[in-house]
């Protein structure tokens, strides 16, 4: 009988396959739909050739690049520890089906209004469904990857539950440490404390600031509130996974409207929204992460949210544009300007 370690790896490895070929597939079909009504429509040479093309194309790109460097990333452990900072799987499903697809999609408007000479016989609105699943796709990609070091059984404490129950265990140790030292032996007298008047001035400025004070949470011991104040880390994972790229989402998800898909701005909608994908190569631990994600994501798109706000109205929503605009300047303030004589007073309170 197959072990639950030999399940899960066949399981995930099944899903990021399916996760890897299935939104190519989808949008070129729909680009071949598109193209097939341009002509004869009684006639499917068109539109068949255009989908034994992206099967072609998936089946290459499988057997030559992701089943060779799959397999390789199994057999050899120690050259998949060596890879630090980013992901292959993740940097595969981004250049072989996220581009593809993204650069399909616009090719999908684009025949459409070169072959029959204006935008207005468009549709009024683009299906949802391709670029959602190609979005969903990468982001199931994304979680699989992260969930690979966890078990799917069991309990799993939250990182935070973890610096708790962490943080209690060694205030325990210390506390009976000190009890243990002061029944053992006498405290010995203690040398006189210097006043703050006669430390030097270079050990009062080079002095390490104190961490500011959290607010208590309250404890839930027992009954519903127990039960409902749970956390687990694979259950975050899930969570921030989407949350993380609901902004991209929301960008991608503009490109869907006329206004925008009908004119020149689907171009840059979708170039700087496939950019900010680019996030998703890196691992969740890269110290680069949080720089990146400014400059490939929030960076860019206050310049195209507020173009479109400009040119073509409210068609994006506000939110997004503030969002961006506070992150980008929490971002530069709090790491680069609190490092200036002028923003580096220390605050003692926390109101």
């Amino acid at each position: 009988m197959a072990s639950g370690r030999i399940i899960k790896l066949v399981v995930f490895e099944l899903l990021e396959f399916a996760a890897f070929s299935i939104p190519t597939l989808v949008i070129v079909e729909q680009f071949a739909t598109a193209y097939q009504r341009t002509r004869n429509i009684h006639e499917k040479t068109h539109y068949w050739l255009i989908v034994s093309c992206s099967i072609a194309y998936v089946a290459s790109v499988s057997l030559l690049i992701w089943v060779p460097i799959k397999v390789l990333l199994y057999k050899k452990q120690h050259l998949s520890k060596k890879i630090k900072g980013w992901r292959p799987v993740m940097m595969m499903c981004v250049v072989l089906t996220t581009l593809p697809s993204f650069s399909f999609s616009i090719a999908v408007t684009e025949v459409q209004k070169n072959i029959n000479g204006s935008a207005d016989v468009l549709p009024d609105t683009l299906p949802d469904l391709p670029v959602s699943l190609v979005l969903t796709s990468l982001i199931v990609v994304d979680i699989i990857e992260k969930l690979r070091t966890y078990s799917l059984r069991g309990r799993q404490m939250s990182n935070e539950d973890r610096h708790i129950h962490t943080t209690n265990l060694q205030q325990i140790k210390t506390v009976t440490n000190q009890g243990r030292q002061n029944e053992g032996s006498p405290a010995p007298p203690q040398p006189a404390k210097r006043t703050q008047a006669s430390r030097p001035p270079a050990a009062t400025t080079q002095s390490p600031a104190p961490e500011p004070a959290r607010p208590e949470e309250p404890p839930f011991q027992s009954g519903i509130l127990r039960m409902m104040s749970r956390r687990d880390v694979r259950a975050e994972i899930f969570l921030w996974s989407f949350v993380l790229w609901s902004d991209t989402i929301e960008m991608v998800r503009v490109a869907g409207h006329p206004a925008v898909y009908k004119s020149g701005w689907l171009y840059p909608v979708y170039i700087f929204s496939f950019i900010s994908l680019l996030r998703i190569i890196f691992t969740p631990q890269n110290p680069l992460l949080n720089s990146l994600g400014i400059l490939l994501q929030d960076l860019p798109f206050i310049f195209v949210r507020l173009s479109l706000i400009i040119d073509l109205g409210t068609i994006t929503p506000t939110l997004g544009l503030c969002k961006n605009v506070l992150v980008t300047l929490s971002y530069v303030y709090f790491n680069y300007l609190t490092k200036f004589r002028v923003f580096s007073t220390f605050e003692l309170s926390s109101f």
